[in-house]
């Protein structure tokens, strides 16, 4: 396997989390946590016409600082978890970072479905080329998940995302579409 070689912006992409995550470490370890999941995977593009190649590498950090865990009914959904996360391509694609609200409601004690809107941010083509033409850098994403947990606070998660302008840039709009397995923990 050839090594990975990243852009600029891919390098920036990747380097933004991480440092968010150190700025942050600190508090996690201290007496009360900031994050309450962390998850990683692999994604693959599901776009056809101009589609990517290889697979993405994922991972999404979850906090919930309105207090979802404490409320009853109706209420949790009022009340979103926050989610950070990115995309890194090992082939040279597209890679993204993004950030938004998360809603997780239980299907049975093991099983639970999550739905997530926010923006990315990407560091793909805009409006040329053979890749997917995203027309301008901010996206709006979403992504919807089905999981089970496992033993302990371990999670699975089949996961599908897409990031797209909705058409409210000029240029082209063709969106990125992936999909894949993701291991979660939950502290």
């Amino acid at each position: 396997m050839p090594p990975i070689s990243l852009t600029l912006p891919a390098r920036i992409a990747l380097a933004a989390p991480l440092a968010f995550l150190s700025m942050v470490a600190t508090p996690i370890v201290a007496a009360e946590q900031l994050f309450d999941d962390a998850r990683f995977g692999v994604l693959t593009s599901l776009d056809s016409g101009r589609k990517e190649n290889g697979v993405f590498l994922t991972g999404m950090l979850l906090t919930d600082p309105f207090g979802r865990e404490q409320a009853t009914g109706v209420e949790k959904v009022l009340r979103p978890r926050l989610h950070v996360g990115g995309e890194l391509s090992t082939t040279g694609e597209t890679s993204q970072v993004y950030a938004g609200f998360s809603w997780t409601m239980p299907v049975t004690r093991n099983v639970f479905v999550e739905a997530g809107f926010g923006g990315a941010l990407h560091d793909g083509n805009l409006d040329s080329g053979d890749d997917p033409q995203l027309g301008c850098r901010a996206l709006f994403h979403e992504y919807v998940a089905a999981g089970v947990k496992l033993l302990g606070n371990w999670q699975l998660l089949a996961q599908a995302g897409h990031s797209s302008h909705a058409n409210l840039c000029d240029g082209p709009n063709d969106g990125l579409t992936r999909a894949g397995l993701t291991v979660g923990y939950r502290f």
